[in-house]
């Protein structure tokens, strides 16, 4: 257990003086100094508790018989990787399967909002996500989630958060701060909760996230930081970006499994010149199969660097800047005296291969592979029965019904590598009293999943480009998490449906009525306790299905969770029905 530093402090002191030895000493490096932005060769680093003690050109002083030394041998030492945003649930992971698969990549401390999980479990889901991240060989905070439901009115969560249950968690050890405020619209309109739950985080002296998904910069936007948001990651364009930081909020840029905002953002720093003070890295969502294939955090920044932002900047970005802006800079973010010593050993930063990783003074991976183990809580039953359809689903639920020949629909369309949707329209024909889908349009259907009602909301979306008889069926559906079903044919939506209630949740392609692809994610719907690899392998069987099926959208398992995501414009699906998130307006299926 990492001792703070008050409790650290005697020892450091003796070590850095050469007086006493330390635990581990790195020698012969080039020091990334973060603080100055510039490297220095030739350095030692000596760590005692956990903490970084000495950072010098010889710590051999502090060299005892006990002492394990690594020798660098040149390389460039690197403070751990951050992540300042992202939703461990995404990665279909629990907080040990997460970090068990991002140690080896070089990430280091986590900042995790678990608002997946409160949406199905409330209070108790944030706990346990609390629990198993404080049990991690690396930092794992936890966020209070804010919204639950994110939008109040628009859907039903499986338990709502209030906000002295916000309160409440500001209090218990691992909470960093509020996670997103996604409800943008409530804060610009006042609503009492939401600037109720703002304000406690800020008397704890903690960090509000933001979420504010809209191009308007006008006066909504101005009343939105002025309600107390501390950054937003749902930026997408450089303007935005720059609007942000101007208001003295932290922009964060996130490169996802899905989510290709940085490329379009960071010219604001190697182009326009600014101060990337400011500018965070992020990933947001990242599922299992780009954390074992690709990589997590040290992904985004050989992207940032690829898109021709300054390797050094690129790691400020990922360190120093997100540690800073929580207000942990005094505890890591950067290879300094005091701090948890977190140190990534790497022969090159443009490309940033993670050769070896130090996490608390503790030697956890080497070339790929993880050295340590990382902890599970016993999940309760209640977290791994969660979900209840009420009834057999048959074909007919899966109906929209109109009379006359044909009608004008609203469909929700997909727009590759992006959050938002777009808000279409299409003439379809009835049939029977049915509408049917034509061309491009599929059907889709939210199947109400946290109190057994058998409540379903039938709706259309285009852009998957399904082929025969498809369905694709998801417990995963931000943020409400009730089921989504995509697909062309409502019997084959039935079966997927009904698969998902037996095994307790996850993610299905049934095509003709039988199964292709399953990744079973028995806790709340959302997360499987496998490890990463193995959850990884089924993951990336749903994607290879969903192609197989006539998808060709860049992981278009990521754009099929968001289609209930009703804090992102333009047209979502909710338990409540068809959402118009320009007008945030719950609106009829035909125009």
């Amino acid at each position: 257990m990492l001792k703070p530093w008050i409790q650290a402090q005697p020892r450091l002191v003796e070590v850095a003086a050469g007086r006493a030895p330390a635990d581990l000493v790195i020698r012969g490096g080039q020091w990334v100094n973060v603080h100055t932005r510039e490297v220095i060769p030739g350095i030692d680093v000596a760590v005692a508790d956990g903490r970084v003690a000495y950072v010098g050109p010889d710590a051999g002083p502090s060299i005892g018989p006990d002492t394990q030394v690594i020798e660098a041998m040149g390389r460039f030492m690197v403070p751990g990787l951050i992540d300042a945003h992202m939703h461990v649930e995404s990665g279909m992971l629990t907080p040990a399967g997460f970090a068990g698969a991002v140690i080896p990549h070089g990430t280091t401390t986590i900042l995790h909002d678990p608002h997946e999980v409160a949406n199905v479990l409330g209070l108790e889901g944030v706990r346990l996500m609390r629990d198993e991240s404080l049990l991690q060989p690396i930092s794992m905070f936890t966020q209070m989630p804010s919204c639950a439901p994110s939008a109040p009115g628009l859907e039903t969560t499986g338990a709502p958060i209030t906000e002295g249950e916000v309160a409440q968690a500001m209090g218990w050890k691992g909470i960093i701060g509020l996670g997103e405020m996604m409800n943008f619209p409530g804060v610009a309109a006042g609503d009492p909760q939401m600037l109720a739950e703002i304000a406690a985080t800020v008397a704890a002296g903690k960090t509000v996230g933001g979420h504010y998904a809209s191009p308007d910069v006008g006066r909504p936007f101005h009343a939105y930081v002025a309600g107390g948001a501390n950054d937003d990651h749902e930026t997408t364009t450089e303007g935005q970006g720059i609007a942000r930081v101007r208001q003295g909020m932290g922009c964060m840029m996130r490169l996802g499994s899905a989510w290709y905002d940085v490329a379009s953002q960071i010219t604001a720093i190697t182009e326009k010149g600014l101060d990337p003070r400011f500018f965070i890295l992020c990933t947001d969502d990242s599922h299992s199969g780009t954390l074992v294939h690709d990589g997590h955090m040290n992904r985004v920044v050989r992207h940032a660097i690829a898109c021709g932002c300054d390797p050094l900047v690129a790691i400020q970005m990922a360190t120093i800047n997100a540690a800073s802006h929580f207000g942990l800079e005094r505890e890591l973010g950067s290879i300094t005296p005091g701090r948890r010593a977190d140190v990534i050993l790497t022969s090159d930063l443009a490309t940033l291969p993670v050769e070896l990783v130090i996490a608390q003074g503790r030697v956890v991976a080497e070339q790929g592979r993880l050295l340590v183990d990382c902890p599970r809580i016993d999940w309760p039953e209640r977290a791994r029965n969660s979900v209840r359809l009420g009834k057999r689903l048959a074909a007919e639920h899966f109906r929209a019904l109109a009379s006359g020949d044909s009608v004008r629909a609203r469909v929700i369309g997909v727009v590759e590598n992006q959050a938002p949707t777009r808000a279409l329209e299409a003439d379809l024909p009835v049939q029977g009293g049915v509408i049917e889908p034509v061309g491009d349009v599929c059907h889709i259907a939210l199947v109400e999943r946290h109190r057994g009602t058998g409540g379903v909301v039938n709706g259309f979306v285009s852009g998957f480009g399904y082929r025969g008889r498809v369905a694709v069926a998801s417990t995963v559906a931000h943020d409400s998490h009730h089921m989504i079903v995509v697909g062309t044919d409502r019997q084959t939506m039935a079966a997927a449906a009904n698969h998902l209630g037996d095994i307790g949740g996850g993610v299905t392609v049934f095509r003709d009525g039988a199964e292709l692809a399953t990744v079973a994610l028995p806790i709340a719907g959302l997360m499987s306790d496998l490890p990463a690899p193995e959850v990884a392998e089924a993951a990336q069987a749903i994607v290879r299905a969903m192609q197989d099926c006539g998808c060709t959208l860049n992981n278009a398992y990521m754009q099929h969770s968001l289609l209930a995501l009703v804090v992102i414009p333009e047209l979502r699906i909710s338990d409540l029905g068809i959402v118009d998130v320009r007008s945030f307006q719950i609106v009829d299926l035909t125009v």
